[in-house]
């Protein structure tokens, strides 16, 4: 039996698959380089969406600044000179103050608005009231951190949810809240507007 001492092809196809890659790899980098400069040069040119449209008129000359004091003009200890323009909101706004009578005060009288809140938790560390406040959002209800100084007690951070104003969506939330494991309390606050006829 005669054996066969040729190289086979299977083992030059092997190294040519190796330069592929190589070369694969390098005509790959190269267009990336290339993208990469193409894209700087449409962003930095004239006709990018990033710069501005405006050009400025060539024979157009700069008006002066009125007003303007030098630091060499200002001296230490000298008043400084202010614009006259500069908050005239102080002027203008008690001019246009609208002065209310008792007639019109006895005409809309403030009404109490019974308000609810629906408190979840209250923690001495806000980190403790925020992870509460996420674990609501987890199971769907959106609350709110309200910081507190209670006397005797220091600052404390609030988990609540509300305001609410009918009862059976306070009843809903209250009974949500109890089967996913919360404790819930019902805060009354009364919330004082004015009645418009």
């Amino acid at each position: 039996m005669s054996r066969d001492y040729k190289p086979s092809q299977t083992k030059a196809k092997t190294k040519n698959s190796g330069s592929t890659f190589f070369n694969g790899l390098l005509v790959g980098l190269f267009l990336g380089v290339a993208l990469t400069v193409a894209l700087i040069i449409y962003i930095k040119g004239d006709h990018s969406p990033f710069s501005s449209t405006f050009k400025k008129d060539e024979g157009a000359q700069e008006l002066p600044i009125k007003n303007t004091v030098t630091e060499e003009e200002v001296k230490p200890g000298s008043p400084s000179i202010e614009d006259p323009n500069k908050f005239d909101f102080y002027t203008i706004l008690p001019d246009t103050e609208s002065k209310i009578s008792e007639q019109q005060v006895k005409k809309n009288p403030t009404i109490k608005q019974e308000s609810y809140f629906v408190q979840v938790g209250a923690f001495a560390k806000e980190d403790d009231a925020n992870n509460l406040k996420t674990r609501l959002a987890l199971v769907g209800f959106e609350a709110f951190v309200q910081t507190a100084e209670i006397p005797n007690k220091g600052t404390m951070h609030r988990v609540r949810i509300g305001p609410l104003n009918d009862l059976a969506k306070i009843s809903k939330i209250t009974h949500d809240l109890e089967t996913n494991g919360f404790q819930a309390n019902l805060i009354k606050v009364n919330i004082e507007s004015s009645a418009s006829h």
